[in-house]
């Protein structure tokens, strides 16, 4: 199944909202998030994703039929190296899962920003841990290092 990133546009910013509702339930599991009285898991950096300009979100679609399959939420706040960018969070809808969407939709973010990057795997999930690290062993052809569960590497 061929992919595309498409841009989120401040139009669509409800559709992000809702996939990203999915994600932190999802990683409610492990990273002990609670919703709040309206049934909401609250994200603080949510509107910044459309006012900054250091934050890009992406929807994953299908290429032929432009289906939506997940989403990318990309920023430029890295501990580990000077500069680069960062996946702040990454859905794919677990249907679409394992059949490389999650994978090309990950190197498409990578190939638009070259330079540095640091991936932080879900908090405290070995899916997404053993997901992280096939993407990036690959990725890189394994020139990459782990700083306390980070990913951490530089393609040019």
């Amino acid at each position: 199944m061929e992919i595309i990133l498409e841009k989120v546009e401040i139009s669509q910013k409800d559709i992000l909202f809702r996939l990203l509702q999915y994600s932190l339930f999802e990683e409610s599991l492990n990273d002990q998030n609670e919703m709040n009285n309206e049934a909401i898991f609250e994200y603080e950096w949510f509107e910044n994703y459309f006012i900054d300009t250091d934050r890009e979100a992406y929807f994953i679609r299908e290429k032929r039929t432009n289906k939506l399959l997940g989403f990318a939420m990309i920023n430029t706040y890295v501990q580990r190296v000077n500069s680069g960018h960062s996946i702040a969070e990454f859905m794919v809808i677990p249907k679409y899962r394992r059949n490389q969407v999650g994978k090309n939709a990950a190197i498409q973010c990578f190939e638009k920003h070259k330079g540095n990057w640091e991936i932080y795997p879900s908090y405290d999930s070995e899916q997404a841990y053993q997901f992280w690290e096939n993407v990036v062993r690959e990725y890189t052809d394994g020139n990459y290092h782990l700083d306390q569960a980070v990913f951490v590497f530089c393609k040019e």
